[in-house]
């Protein structure tokens, strides 16, 4: 199912993982530190593409918060507008993060995280993620279904989403990179779940052992807001739900009797010190020293500050969008190894150096050159640095999607007996986290007025913490989230739904017989 511009599983290796931050040789050295500095790193689930109560209530809180960094969730396509109504010169559209400073998805990252060059020439390491919400413990513990089995639902939706997250990251910090991870975990941590918070919320009625949290922490990643605030049991630090103007029927506010937890986090793992965290929300809000009025957002947002000394960014290249339009202009930023005569260049997916479709002298040991796509086709791309020999240094991968694409959604059958699997593929997807695939009744066919039936996203239980699709498949059976399944006889339609919305973006036909 993992297959993010198809072409990508291809170049992409352990091995590649590993030489991220520069070749073997390189790692065997001691890699030249920055200058001690603070930075401000944000957490933020804006809810709804931040539009919900207000876009400019949104972008107020992003403001007074004043982070160097922030990891966003269900910006809905709105992180260019937000970015430039903010102030932040720098975002990321696959990996939802904006920044002050220069941020790019290196080569040999798989797109899973970015590098962010806080001083000319050094870098720290940013991931930002988003897990799934199905399946969500605190309400399965209030329901009094037994701990090991909510256990095990959160191993089976969440902790498995981090299977191809965790070494990557681990391995940054390992090398000496400070790392940051932020996100909306939908997942309490072990340290609220201890014997000194029992009683204080219904669904605490004993220590759990959150894995996701487990996960982190033995890897090496510390919980910054524990840092700061050591006493669950004193600060809770709850950050879902918040309360905020009820705007619409299905938006409403949680009622006295929906669990309460603490679920969005500022993580850091290698060098760094956590100097403060604070929780931003509605002005009033439990343990909330920043507010916005009204609060925007159903999550309240996290707030860490650090002092880090960054490392000398490797030996790498990188594109500015890893998902482009023809015509567009492609950036191929470099840093390069010690060498003259470098290049940096354009091939096709899997092509070789020597043959490229286009190519720029690259001098010095770091900087950029721009390239125009207007000449080619759409379809896989990489960006290759090479040295001066010739020899091929990094390459890291896009793709150009045509002007004006539509998804073309198929099924493998027009009709299905009942109970038997429903394969959806798509192609020309616009690659966006959180698209889904939706079933609905023939008769009741309207995303925005009628209900799906069975669905499931892209990425599946990992669309929030790998890269976006450009093309794939799922197929639809009983372990496919919502109901009913098997799908009884008659006529529906599936659509390809955007950012975890209603908006399609395609649709086929398909009948279900008995």
């Amino acid at each position: 199912m993992r297959n993010w511009l198809t072409f990508a599983a291809a170049i992409v290796a352990a091995a590649v993982l590993l030489a991220s931050c520069g070749s073997a040789k390189e790692s065997e050295k001691a890699v030249a530190a920055g200058k001690p500095m603070q930075l401000k790193v944000m957490e933020y689930n804006i809810e709804y593409g931040g539009t919900l109560v207000s876009l400019k209530k949104t972008e107020e809180a992003l403001t007074l918060a004043g982070a160097d960094v922030v990891g966003i969730e269900e910006s809905y396509n709105n992180l260019p507008k937000i970015a430039k109504a903010t102030g932040y010169p720098y975002y990321n559209v696959s990996l939802q993060i904006l920044s002050r400073y220069p941020l790019y998805e290196p080569s040999g990252g798989d797109g899973l995280y970015a590098l962010i060059e806080v001083q000319p020439g050094y870098v720290i390491a940013f991931c930002n993620i988003h897990l799934d919400s199905v399946k969500y413990g605190p309400t399965a513990l209030l329901r009094g279904k037994p701990v090991d089995a909510v256990i095990a639902a959160e191993n089976e939706v969440r902790t498995s989403a981090l299977s191809e997250l965790l070494p990557v990251l681990s391995q940054l910090a390992r090398q000496g990179y400070p790392v940051f991870l932020t996100g909306d975990f939908n997942e309490p941590s072990s340290l609220d779940y201890v014997a000194a918070t029992v009683g204080l919320r219904p669904q605490i009625t004993e220590p759990v052992a959150w894995p996701v949290s487990l996960a982190l922490f033995n890897v090496g990643f510390r919980d910054s807001y524990r840092e700061d605030n050591p006493d669950p049991a004193k600060k809770q630090g709850i950050t879902w739900p918040a309360k905020r103007p009820k705007v619409a029927a299905w938006a409403g506010n949680p009622t006295p009797s929906d669990p309460r937890d603490r679920i969005d986090y500022v993580y850091a793992a290698g060098p760094s010190k956590t100097l403060a965290c604070e929780v931003m929300g509605e002005q009033g809000g439990p343990d909330v020293s920043l507010s916005v009025t009204p609060w925007p957002s159903d999550h309240r947002a996290v707030v860490s500050t650090f002092e880090v000394t960054p490392l000398e960014m490797p030996t790498m290249v990188a594109v500015n969008a890893r998902l482009l339009t023809v015509g567009d202009t492609v950036t191929v930023t470099y840093k390069a190894p010690g060498t003259s005569g470098n290049k940096a260049a354009i091939v096709p997916a899997g092509g070789e150096v020597a043959s490229p479709l286009m190519s720029h002298d690259a001098p010095g040991k770091k900087g950029s050159r721009t390239f125009d796509t207007s000449r080619l086709a759409a379809g896989g791309y990489e960006a290759v640095l090479t040295a001066g020999d010739g020899a091929e240094v990094a390459r890291v991968p896009f793709w150009l999607r045509a002007k004006h694409a539509k998804v073309q959604l198929s099924t493998d059958k027009p009709t299905y007996s009942v109970g038997e699997p429903i394969t959806v593929s798509w192609t020309d997807g616009p690659a966006n986290r959180w698209d889904w695939i939706g079933v609905y009744k023939a008769s009741a066919a309207d995303p925005n007025v009628d209900y799906y039936l069975v669905w499931d996203y892209t990425g599946l239980h990992a669309s929030g913490t790998v890269p976006p699709q450009v093309d794939g498949s799922v197929t639809l059976g009983d372990s496919s989230q919502g109901e009913p399944w098997p799908l009884p006889p008659g006529k529906y339609v599936v659509y390809y739904l955007l950012t975890d919305a209603y908006t399609s973006a395609g649709s086929a036909d398909f009948t279900v017989t008995k």
